[in-house]
């Protein structure tokens, strides 16, 4: 029960994502959260903690990135973590150029909100930081 919990908080995580809604992602996580994106490179950080860091990680995606959205595909359930096959569909700001990119996240969870967030261009390193493969 409490994990079916978990992939729906991951659903509604992505919209609050894709909507930018700061106030809502308070609700959602924890105080110490930490999002290691999969791409760090591209927004100059390795990784965001606190809402502090989720402002910032939201204002490199808008200085980058004139559309960004993320679309979840498939959510695989694993008690207190969620594994997403997922795709970012943007727009880059100075190019124009449309972008598709799978994605791999594996979401965390404690005390009924998300507390981490990571995310991979491999899938198979996406399983194996799930604990589904070695």
């Amino acid at each position: 029960m409490v994990s079916q919990q978990n992939v729906e908080l991951a659903k509604r995580g992505i919209d609050v994502f894709n909507q930018r809604d700061l106030d809502v992602y308070d609700e959602l996580l924890t105080l110490d959260f930490d999002w290691f994106p999969a791409m760090p490179g591209a927004l100059g950080g390795d990784s965001y903690r606190g809402r502090e860091g989720v402002e910032r990680f939201l204002e490199a995606l808008d200085d980058t990135w004139e559309e960004m959205r993320l679309v979840g595909e498939e959510f695989r359930d694993l008690g207190n973590r969620v594994l997403l096959l997922a795709r970012l569909e943007g727009r880059g700001k100075s190019s124009g150029v449309p972008v598709t990119q799978a994605q791999s996240i594996v979401i965390d969870f404690r005390g009924g909100r998300i507390a981490r967030i990571r995310g991979y261009l491999d899938h198979g390193e996406a399983l194996r930081a799930a604990g589904l493969e070695g």
